[in-house]
């Protein structure tokens, strides 16, 4: 079964943008508006994963993790949510047990990566991928095709992984080279088109991953 994530945020906006985000990676998600109602919901259920908004009405973030913890409830890892992140505030997070930050606005990719990281790192089960007979199991870090191993290197899996994960979507060699080598990697994009060469030919899939001109790549599927 695919991990279940509780979203805490109070902007309906920003709430329904990280479900749908998380859903097309295939996560069960659920949306709390407040740290009260979140309070009550963690109290009886369980959840995998926790992206908290630290600015609440009722219960704020912090409150919110030190009122479970004093209550003797075991959480599960945290992703915090923040418009203005100063060293106060990340200390006292991380010393409550939070797992990683991020600053609002955020990018819908990285949320996705951010997420990725910290399931694995907990060895959460994770989504398994499907196109063509090309098959991507994330918990695993397995690749197989017609049921064979196909060894790949860290980044071609994550240059996969974000393909099989937007079919038939157009995403930027920026896009691509984030989510593979790291929001901070200096490198040039031309990178990322030599490992897209190299799965082609790993995968035989010199037509399913379509150039997309003066943009990137799109991993193209039947409907």
């Amino acid at each position: 079964m695919n991990p279940s994530i509780l979203i805490v945020e109070d902007d309906a906006h920003i709430a329904q943008l990280i479900q749908m985000t998380l859903q097309v990676s295939g996560y069960r998600t659920e949306i709390c508006p407040d740290g009260i109602a979140a309070r009550a919901r963690l109290s009886d259920q369980a959840y995998d994963l926790i992206i908290l908004d630290v600015m609440l009405p009722g219960l704020d973030g912090f409150s919110l993790m030190e009122a479970l913890q004093q209550a003797g409830k075991s959480l599960p890892p945290v992703l915090f949510l923040t418009a203005k992140l100063d060293v106060a505030d990340r200390v006292r997070g991380l010393r409550l047990g939070a797992e990683d930050y991020m600053l609002k606005p955020f990018h819908p990719v990285e949320l996705q990566a951010r997420v990725e990281g910290i399931l694995r790192r907990h060895q959460v089960e994770t989504t398994v991928y499907q196109a063509y007979d090309v098959c991507l199991n994330l918990g695993t870090r397995q690749v197989t095709k017609a049921g064979r191993p196909v060894e790949l290197a860290h980044q071609e899996f994550e240059l996969l992984a974000m393909l099989m994960r937007h079919q038939n979507m157009a995403l930027s060699r920026e896009q691509l080279l984030s989510a593979a080598w790291g929001y901070d990697y200096a490198g040039s994009t031309r990178t990322v088109d030599m490992h897209i060469q190299r799965l082609r030919s790993k995968l035989d899939w010199g037509e399913q991953i379509k150039t997309v001109y003066k943009l990137g790549y799109r991993l193209e599927v039947p409907a």
